[in-house]
């Protein structure tokens, strides 16, 4: 069984080698760029499945990479970064990330995240990859919301592991610690931060009122509950 590519894209070597050895004696296979433009032509030869980025690159903006690879990429982004304000979290979410790493940081968790973040994206029961509800058709292997009169709205990789977890459980209580159960990623406020974040974002998409919105409802204190009628195809 071919083992999981995670690609590293750092300009520090040091951080490099650090991260290579942790991940390669954990059983992964491992490449690493110090450069964007190195690292984006490799895309185009193979997807990997989980990408570690650096928002300090010295050829482009880190944060408008990761929203290109949330949006184009199949695979899972981790940002890694010395950047440890909240709103440097928060926009990096908001802008598609799957999570969030500061530095300094012990090999062994960001092991642990991506660990995380594969059983996440592990087959879900539905074998579909689409799915209709309430006027809105949601592709899944494309990334895209398509609505009634046609228009595609993309989503990230982040969304959809949470479009697809209320998808495939309408009309049911979905909870905070069963999403941390399903999502990985650290527990505690980090982790809250980003699903409301996530949640906020897809009831954009869907065009929800934020005040009372119609498909997704939040139940105070408890979690989440979706409130459309879902058909896989």
């Amino acid at each position: 069984m071919t083992q999981p590519l995670v690609t590293i894209l750092d300009d520090e070597p040091e951080i490099r080698r650090i991260l290579t050895e942790a991940l390669e004696e954990a059983g992964f296979r491992t490449q690493s760029f110090s450069r964007a433009r190195e690292f984006e032509a490799s895309l185009k030869r193979v997807t990997p499945d989980v990408c570690l980025v650096d928002l300090s690159l010295p050829d482009t903006d880190g944060l408008a990479l990761v929203h290109r690879l949330a949006l184009e990429q199949g695979a899972a982004v981790i940002i890694i970064s010395g950047r440890a304000q909240v709103q440097d979290r928060v926009t990096g979410l908001e802008l598609g990330a799957d999570d969030y790493i500061t530095k300094p940081f012990d090999p062994t968790e960001v092991v642990a995240r991506i660990r995380a973040r594969l059983r996440s994206a592990r087959p879900a029961v539905q074998n579909s990859d689409i799915a209709t509800f309430n006027g809105w058709s949601a592709y899944f292997d494309r990334y895209v919301l398509i609505d009634a009169q046609g228009i595609e709205t993309p989503f990230s990789h982040a969304e959809g592991e949470v479009l697809r977890l209320f998808l495939e459980s309408p009309k049911r209580l979905i909870s905070r610690a069963r999403m941390q159960e399903m999502l990985g990623g650290g527990a505690g406020d980090s982790f809250d931060r980003a699903m409301d974040v996530r949640i906020s974002r897809l009831r954009t998409k869907l065009g929800e009122d934020p005040k009372n919105p119609r498909l997704i409802k939040t139940i105070y204190g408890a979690g989440y509950i979706f409130l459309g009628d879902v058909s896989w195809q």
